[in-house]
């Protein structure tokens, strides 16, 4: 395994450790999001290279789309959250109250 390869397994997985473990505001977990999707853009940009594909691929600017749309709805969603509930606390969204 390249350091290559070990920085992309370990920024993957700090980010879900992060997601898994930090869950307190929801703005922490929409950057270990992020941080995650960011990840899976480098390994997949860095991909061709280390196969010496001469075709550059479609599937990172794919994932980078997907990506922003990902974002842009998470912010929507906390700003929903905090004008209703008055603060980002992950424990005050309460699925079973309507």
């Amino acid at each position: 395994m390249t350091l290559l390869h070990l920085s992309f397994y370990a920024a993957f997985t700090l980010s879900t450790l992060g997601l898994a473990f930090h869950r307190t505001h929801l703005i922490s977990a929409l950057l270990c999001l992020e941080s995650m999707m960011l990840s899976m853009y480098v390994a997949l940009s860095m991909w061709p290279i280390q196969t010496q594909t001469p075709a550059p691929t479609l599937l990172p600017i794919l994932m980078l789309t997907f990506s922003a749309c990902e974002a842009g709805t998470g912010l929507a969603l906390l700003v929903a959250s905090t004008r209703t509930h008055g603060s980002d606390h992950l424990h005050n969204l309460n699925l079973l109250q309507c």
